[in-house]
């Protein structure tokens, strides 16, 4: 699995005109998912985003995760973190798993990542989204899983 992550003020995504899943101070996680992730690599991704340090304590410096400021996640699934731009001009992206396995499995990140204490909210799977969002930093990281 992958994920970008993004430190925000606030985040939003919307479909079809109507907003979806909303956060004020916290994290905005695009995930991918690969052909061969499982469990093991939700499990592992959802701990390091819910202990990942990159809120800045009283002295500035980033010490604090998002479960430190009381935060919430606003995760949305996104395919396209997996695309292979090395030939031609058109991404190819072979290297996504198909939906009938990512979608379950971006749920049930969803899920571990509330079992961690982190709020979230949620795009809509493989839905045409709209994302706004005021990046504070700004910071954005890219996590993958081992």
């Amino acid at each position: 699995m992958r994920a970008l992550v993004q430190r925000v003020e606030h985040a939003s995504v919307t479909v079809d005109g109507s907003v979806t899943g909303a956060i004020d101070d916290g994290l905005l996680v695009l995930v991918g998912v690969a052909p061969d992730d499982g469990e093991a690599q939700a499990r592992w991704l959802a701990g390091k985003l819910a202990r990942l340090r990159i809120f800045q304590d009283p002295d500035g410096r980033m010490n604090l995760s998002v479960r430190d400021v009381q935060g919430s996640a606003l995760v949305v699934s996104q395919f396209t973190l997996y695309a292979d731009c090395r030939k031609g001009n058109r991404p190819s992206f072979v290297k996504s798993a198909r939906p009938e396995l990512a979608e379950p499995l971006y749920e049930r990140f969803c899920e571990l990542l509330i079992e961690q204490g982190v709020p979230v909210e949620r795009g809509v799977f493989g839905a045409m989204m709209d994302i706004s969002l005021l990046n504070h930093g700004p910071v954005t990281i890219m996590v993958d899983t081992p």
